[in-house]
C-alpha cells in the first residue's frame, strides 16, 4: 500500500513552472541495505562517523510524488501497519526521496527496546513509535548513495528541518570511537554504529561495523520442547546458527523471558513449521555441565524460518549459549543472516 499526500492547489503560475520543468526520475523500487557487521571493538581516527545503534526494526521509506511506501529489509511493505509514519513522510519537502533509518518504539525513559510497540502499532498507538533516519539515498531524481557518507546526512539532516517528532535525524559523531561506545554502554544503550566518513553507499554489503554493549544476537529456531509442571504449551526453543558453510549449527535454548501471552502467539507461530525430521548437522548434546537434560524424543522439530533475538552470558566451552533471555522474534531478520557470533 502506499499514502498519498494532497496535491498542491494549482495557480497559473505553477502550472507554467510544471510545463517547463522535467518532471525528476522516480526512486528506485527496492535498494538492499547496506549491512553492518559485529566487531568487539570501535575503531579509532577521524575517518570514522560513529552513530548510537537503535533497538528497533530496519526500515526504508519510499516517497515518489507523494506516495510513500514503508519497506523492510526484506522489501516486504509494512506501509498498513504504520500509517501515521507515513503520513509524516509525506509532510517532507520533496517530490521524490529514498530513506534508510531504523523504526524503534520508544519507552517514556527514552530507550528503544520496545519491539511489542513496533509489532502492535495501531492508528492510535503510533504515537510510542519514532523512524530514527541515518542515510538519504535518493533526492528529487539524484542518486545519492555514490557521495560520501558526511555529504548523504549533510543533505538528510537539511531534509529533515521541521519535520515531524516521529522523524529524527541519527546524528554521528566524528572520531573517537572507543569513547563514544563506552558512553553510548554507560547510558544503556545498545551499542554504536561505525561507518567510513567517505564511504559510498554499498547494497548488500557488510562495510559498517557494529559494536555492541551486551551480548545479543538473532538465532534461528530449530524446535521446542514440551513444557514440563505448570509450564504453558513450550518449554524452551532450541536455537540454531548457520556457519559461513552453511551447516545449520545447535546454539542452545532459551525458556525464560517468555509471558504467556508470547507463549501462546510463538506456539501458534510454530505449528505451521513443524517437521518430522531434525535439521541439525549435528544433533543437540542431551545434556551439559550448565543445563539440564534435553530429552530428544520430546522435542518438536520445525523448519529453521523464524528468527528470535536473545540475550545471553557467554558461550560455553561445549559452544552453547549460557544465561539466555528471550527477547522477541524478528520477522526482519532472514535466517541465513544468523552466523551465532561468539563472545567468550
Amino acid at each position: 500500500m502506499a499514502v498519498m499526500a494532497k496535491s498542491p492547489r494549482a495557480t497559473p503560475a505553477r502550472t507554467a513552472r510544471a510545463r517547463r520543468k522535467v518532471e525528476p526520475t522516480p526512486p528506485p523500487t527496492w535498494i538492499k541495505p547496506q549491512l553492518a557487521k559485529l566487531v568487539a571493538k570501535s575503531p579509532d581516527g577521524n575517518e570514522w562517523a560513529h552513530e548510537i545503534k537503535f533497538d528497533g526494526y530496519r526500515m526504508h521509506a519510499r516517497l515518489d510524488a507523494g506516495r510513500v511506501q514503508i519497506l523492510t529489509r526484506r522489501a516486504n511493505d509494512w506501509t498498513d501497519k504504520y500509517p501515521a509514519i507515513a503520513k509524516s513522510i509525506t509532510r517532507l519537502p520533496a517530490q521524490n526521496a529514498y530513506l534508510d533509518g531504523e523504526l524503534c518504539g520508544v519507552l517514556p525513559d527514552g530507550r528503544t527496546t520496545a519491539f511489542n510497540l513496533i509489532q502492535n502499532a495501531t492508528d492510535t498507538s503510533e504515537g510510542s513509535l519514532v523512524f530514527f533516519l541515518f542515510d538519504l539515498l535518493f533526492l528529487e531524481g539524484e542518486n545519492l548513495m555514490v557521495l560520501p557518507l558526511v555529504e548523504r546526512k549533510t543533505r538528510l539532516a537539511s531534509l529533515l528541518k521541521g519535520a515531524p517528532h516521529s522523524l529524527r535525524y541519527n546524528d554521528h559523531q566524528m572520531g573517537h570511537g572507543p569513547e563514544f561506545h563506552r558512553l553510548a554502554c554507560q547510558h544503556g544503550l545498545e551499542g554504536i554504529v561505525s561507518k567510513r566518513v567517505n564511504g559510498h553507499y554499498e547494497p548488500d554489503r557488510r562495510t559498517w561495523l557494529k559494536i555492541k554493549c551486551l551480548n545479543r544476537e538473532e538465532f534461528v529456531v530449530v524446535g521446542w520442547s514440551d513444557p514440563e509442571g505448570g509450564r504453558h504449551l513450550i518449554g524452551s526453543l532450541l536455537l540454531g546458527y548457520y556457519t559461513p558453510q552453511g551447516k545449520l549449527i545447535y546454539a542452545g535454548r532459551v525458556g525464560t523471558g517468555m509471558p504467556v501471552v508470547e507463549l501462546e502467539r510463538l506456539w501458534r507461530r510454530l505449528q505451521p513449521l513443524v517437521i518430522d525430521k531434525m535439521l541439525l548437522d549435528e544433533p543437540p548434546p542431551r545434556g551439559t555441565r550448565f543445563g539440564s537434560l534435553l530429552v530428544l524424543s520430546r522435542v518438536h522439530w520445525v523448519r529453521p524460518e523464524m528468527v528470535v533475538e536473545v540475550s545471553y552470558g557467554e558461550w560455553t566451552p561445549e559452544g552453547l549459549l549460557r544465561h539466555v533471555a528471550y527477547l522477541d522474534e524478528r520477522e526482519d531478520k532472514l535466517p541465513a543472516t544468523c552466523a551465532g557470533v561468539r563472545r567468550r
